[in-house]
């Protein structure tokens, strides 16, 4: 080892990024970009800091590089649970991620636990994505944070992606089906607050518009649950003036309106029409039948999957929004409007 004046010759530091940033006059994070050839500086900026690399004899630390680089194969998942919707979503999303060499790392929303809580569980889990099938709203916490799917809702952030059903033509579908059969007193028992009971409330008042019957439009407040059917239902029942058909938020508030009429005495579809949303396992039941708009929970997880997966891996999208179209299944719990 060297020696000057009796003392040891300290090894050399290395160059880092904030020192060629002094010596070429910018900021670490544009000498970062210019590093890394990303877009985002100009040709005599680049020139600028490569020179300042070279004079400082600064080298790319591989092994950080490939810590930023490491994935962790973990997919976030913030779900509701209420209803059965989402669960048919989350089997879709285990399977989907399995496919991709992924695996999900979920958070419950509850009454008691809201979207801040939820998320802030996930994130010791250092998660490589987020997919969001609640709370529908309009600007999710971690939007622009980390790569965002939302599934079910529209979302206007453009660092948001997301994978929906139509709920627009999903209406459009459900009321031309009853006016077909002769019904104009149609009630939607939506499904309280939040965007995606915002979309469907939309979507049946435009719908019934277009039918000419704006007049006889009427939205009532429900929810998401089988007992806010329920109490809907008992809404309607008192009221001397009967809908003859009901277009419900899902299955299960549509099912409790549909039990909630058989118990009072009322024949479905004889004295009034009821059509569900998701199309359900309790939809399929032999003893319901119901009439419901179908989503697909399959293909909407695979779709959510893909396009977390491809946020990560950094390949370009055109299109941040997927919408599927929705189908009508006709079953027994529609039938012509009384008379």
């Amino acid at each position: 080892m060297s020696t000057r004046g009796g003392e040891a010759a300290l090894p050399k530091r290395r160059a880092t990024l904030s020192d060629v940033a002094a010596r070429a006059g910018v900021s670490r994070a544009l000498v970062s970009i210019v590093i890394r050839d990303a877009p985002g500086a100009s040709a005599a900026t680049r020139e600028r800091v490569m020179r300042a690399a070279d004079e400082l004899g600064y080298r790319p630390d591989v092994r950080a590089q490939m810590l930023a680089r490491s994935r962790s194969k973990l997919i976030g998942t913030v779900f509701g649970m209420s209803g059965t919707f989402h669960f048919d979503v989350l089997d879709g999303l285990y399977t989907a991620a399995a496919d991709r060499g992924y695996e999900l790392i979920l958070s419950a929303l509850t009454q008691s636990r809201d979207e801040n809580r939820a998320v802030e569980s996930l994130q010791d889990f250092r998660f490589d994505a987020l997919i969001m099938l609640g709370p529908a709203t309009p600007k999710p916490v971690l939007a622009g944070k980390v790569p965002l799917v939302v599934v079910g809702w529209h979302v206007d952030d453009p660092d948001v992606d997301v994978v929906r059903t139509s709920d627009a033509d999903g209406m459009t579908m459900a009321v031309e089906h009853l006016v077909q059969r002769g019904h104009r007193r149609i009630v939607h028992v939506d499904g309280g607050e939040g965007a995606v009971a915002d979309s469907r409330r939309d979507g049946f008042l435009a719908a019934m518009r277009t039918q000419g019957l704006a007049d006889e439009s009427r939205v009532l407040s429900g929810g998401l649950t089988q007992l806010e059917g329920y109490t809907a239902a008992r809404t309607l029942l008192d009221d001397p003036e009967l809908p003859t058909a009901v277009v419900a938020f899902n299955d299960e508030v549509a099912v409790s309106i549909l039990e909630a009429f058989m118990h009072a005495g009322y024949r479905v579809p004889q004295d009034i029409s009821i059509i569900g949303w998701d199309n359900s396992a309790v939809s399929k039941l032999p003893h319901i039948r119901l009439t419901t708009v179908a989503q697909d929970p399959r293909r909407m997880a695979k779709l959510a999957i893909d396009r977390a997966i491809t946020r990560v891996e950094g390949a370009r999208i055109d299109e941040r929004e997927q919408v599927l179209e929705p189908i009508l299944m006709v079953r027994a719990t529609t039938g012509p409007a009384r008379s």
